[in-house]
């Protein structure tokens, strides 16, 4: 027998909200990835064009797309399969400012970063897609490790956060 909710705590999350909210925080994280990589690779927000031209441009507009997906999903009713699609699209958007972020300053650091953000992007492509899109726990699973990984490595290239220090 589970123990009841009192009234001044919030109920328990369960379901397709508590899906939401974790393919949203790795949305978030994605995002954020993103964001640090254009940052590190010197693309402002305001390179965004509708129709993107250059590897700048297509990194920042992938960016602004992430942050307006990221917003629309917020606050809206449980869907896991729609989260999961907004997922996918901020590791996109990683992604594309990896490779940005590589073209800039090339290394074997900013290699693993972007071949980490691709596992990443491809990882939360397939748990967005499938039979039961954004409801598969063993794919919201490796997405979600990837993107941990993914994480590590921007960070390991100097692209967000503190770097680890070199032996």
């Amino acid at each position: 027998m589970s123990a009841p909710v009192r009234s001044d705590q919030p109920e328990p999350v369960t379901g397709e909200q508590a899906l939401q909210d974790r393919h949203l925080a790795r949305a978030r994280s994605a995002y954020d990835r993103a964001v640090a990589a254009c940052r590190a690779a010197g693309i402002e927000a305001d390179r965004a064009e509708v129709v993107p031209t250059g590897p700048a441009a297509r990194a920042a507009n992938a960016v602004r797309l992430a942050a307006r997906s990221i917003a629309e999903r917020d606050g809206r009713a449980p869907d896991p399969a729609a989260a999961a699609r907004c997922s996918r699209n901020a590791a996109a958007a990683a992604a594309t400012a990896a490779q940005a972020a590589r073209a800039t300053a090339p290394g074997p650091l900013a290699d693993t970063a972007l071949q980490a953000a691709l596992t990443a992007s491809g990882a939360a492509a397939e748990a967005a897609g499938g039979r039961s899109p954004g409801r598969a726990e063993a794919l919201t699973a490796r997405a979600e490790a990837t993107e941990e990984s993914a994480v590590a490595a921007a960070r390991g290239a100097g692209w967000t956060g503190a770097a680890p220090a070199r032996p």
